[in-house]
């Protein structure tokens, strides 16, 4: 299979689970402005979860740009990512709906934390298949923030039941890491 196929696929998957995230803001009866104050919530977790869609995104472009054959194995990671990116929307509408409570935010941190756990596992695959002193595996580096993200994951899944604003805040932190622009892949790429 050409990258080109996966990447397609990875991209039509990704725009699909928006476009159901979206979908479920629903339309509020009233007129009034203070008829959208209930969707708060709603809009503040699809705008948590659509910034994380939109680094994973622009991340797995940057990813592919590294990758010169695409294995089995690379297909089943790939699948694999997307499974837990697929469960986001539920994720974001149960927090959302349910206004941030404990265990919607300990779910929502679950989902965040196996979808990096995905990610780790695609990139160890397409390094395995492109050797140690390919491309990916010299971009990647030390990979700070790939090793703290989990660990912020795990602190706002433990904080959840004690707070979920701290909780809430852990997933926010990580968002804003990833947020900056990363350039490892670009900078070996030439991909800017």
């Amino acid at each position: 299979m050409k990258k080109g196929r996966l990447e397609a696929f990875s991209d039509g998957v990704l725009a699909i689970i928006i476009t159901i995230m979206v979908l479920e803001i629903k339309v509020p009866h009233g007129a009034a402005f203070a008829d959208l104050k209930p969707l708060i919530p709603v809009f503040l977790s699809y705008v948590l979860s659509f910034i994380y869609l939109a680094i994973y995104w622009n991340n797995h472009h940057h990813l592919m740009h590294t990758v010169t054959k695409v294995s089995a194995g690379i297909l089943w990671a790939n699948l694999h990512l997307l499974f837990w990116l697929s469960l986001v929307p539920f994720v974001t509408g149960w927090m959302g709906e349910n206004h941030f409570m404990p265990n919607t935010m300990a779910l929502y941190g679950i989902i965040l934390l196996m979808a990096a756990i995905a990610y780790f596992l695609l990139q160890s695959i397409i390094i395995n298949n492109h050797g140690k002193d390919s491309l990916l595996a010299k971009a990647i580096g030390r990979d700070i923030k790939g090793k703290i993200s989990p660990v912020l994951y795990i602190l706002g899944i433990a904080t959840s039941w004690i707070n979920p604003w701290i909780s809430g805040a852990f997933y926010i932190l990580v968002a804003l890491i990833w947020l900056i622009p990363d350039k490892r892949i670009e900078t070996v790429t030439g991909d800017e």
